[in-house]
């Protein structure tokens, strides 16, 4: 239903959709020992299909607080679930991983409580801009001392601005998340509905309090000039707005690692399948940024030694909508060998909108790069996008 948002300094006024998803409130009970998870409240969200657009290996980064006086507001990021020590303490109190504030006080002894203006905040570059499809707001082993109620602002700024330039008085927050009261030790997910593209959000908790991790997960849209002044580059990279839009197989790891920047550090950044026991095979089905003129491949099984795919071919689909598209292979399938990259180049170039690589029989791939440059048509139509969604 639509929710109007509470105006501000830093807001416009307009209307938020948000999506009914379960929602979390309340204390989580104290920790009574055992594995510190057996009591977390989280829930399947619809949105997380998506790409973090506020993960570290895009270059994400939180690069102001107001106050982080228990725990540091780099955990906001961490991208690895957050750990519990119930000892481990340290000379400001017990240490989270997370991001926790002071408790805060009000102005007097006769008015000892917070204001309900009170709030402490967090800025966060997001490693790609895009399209907010949705927010996770994790107070994981935060059980007594989470905020009353969180909210997200977002916005778009040119350049590398510092803290200082977002928060001056003329910039106006468009709200992603209104304020709305939130649970602890949960998963707190926020459907968005805004089509605006932005480059940085602002966290906020209402009046204090500590949050483990943030995910805000979207649609990479890149910069049309950008990519024209690279001329070539990998038109399936997620960094690129690439998207991985469905996979056989999601056992051990998501089909978007395939697509993430750099070579993989371990082998869980890579894409790996279970074991199959029939004749069948795997594979990712991939959208490019946009239409594309395809000249290179790369397959790499970096950190896939003993379990990496035995044969791999890749295919296109030059069609933006029609999901039953004819596919057309341009990579036949060829043998793969373990923690190896492999380079083919095209005799032909093909122009695709979307691509996909089949693996044989199972197993996984490190990255997929298709290196090539946007058609005429595909440049015109992600200029339109990004004119769309503003700057």
């Amino acid at each position: 239903m639509p929710v109007p948002h509470p105006s501000g300094p830093h807001r416009k006024e307009d209307l938020i959709t948000v999506t009914a998803i379960p929602t979390f409130t309340g204390d989580a009970n104290p920790y009574g020992g055992g594995d510190p998870y057996a009591d977390y409240r989280t829930a399947d969200l619809p949105f997380t299909h998506h790409a973090n657009l506020a993960d570290r290996r895009l270059g994400a980064g939180v690069i102001a607080a107001n106050d982080e006086f228990f725990a540091q507001r780099e955990n906001l990021l961490v991208p690895e679930r957050p750990e519990f020590d119930p000892e481990h303490f340290g000379h400001k109190g017990k240490i989270m991983d997370g991001w926790e504030t002071r408790r805060r006080r009000g102005a007097s002894a006769d008015h000892p409580w917070p204001t309900a203006e009170d709030h402490d905040w967090a800025l966060v570059r997001l490693g790609a801009p895009g399209v907010v499809r949705g927010v996770v707001v994790d107070t994981a082993h935060f059980r007594g001392n989470y905020p009353q109620a969180v909210s997200v602002e977002g916005v778009s700024f040119p350049g590398t601005p510092s803290p200082e330039e977002l928060l001056a008085d003329n910039v106006k927050w468009t709200t992603l998340v209104p304020r709305t009261p939130v649970g602890g030790h949960a998963a707190n997910g926020f459907a968005v509905s805004v089509e605006q593209r932005f480059t940085h959000v602002r966290v906020n908790q209402h009046p204090d309090g500590g949050i483990a991790r943030l995910r805000v997960h979207g649609e990479v849209v890149p910069d049309p000039a950008w990519l024209a002044a690279l001329g070539t580059f990998d038109v399936v990279a997620l960094e690129n707005g690439g998207q991985a839009e469905d996979a056989s197989n999601l056992f051990y790891s998501p089909a978007a690692n395939s697509i993430q920047p750099g070579r993989p550090r371990v082998m869980h950044e890579c894409w790996e399948t279970r074991r199959r026991r029939d004749q069948g095979h795997d594979w990712i089905r991939y959208r490019l940024v946009a239409q594309s003129e395809i000249r290179a491949i790369e397959i790499d099984t970096a950190y896939l030694k003993g379990n990496a795919a035995g044969w791999a071919s890749v295919s296109v689909r030059n069609d933006e909508n029609d999901e039953n598209g004819e596919w057309t292979e341009v990579l036949p399938r060829t043998r793969l060998q373990p923690d190896t990259n492999h380079r083919f180049l095209l005799g032909t170039a093909a122009i695709a909108t979307h691509a996909r690589i089949d693996i044989y029989p199972d197993g996984g791939i490190s990255r997929l790069r298709l290196h090539g440059s946007l058609t005429e048509e595909g440049a015109a139509r992600l200029a339109e996008r990004y004119q769309m969604l503003g700057r």
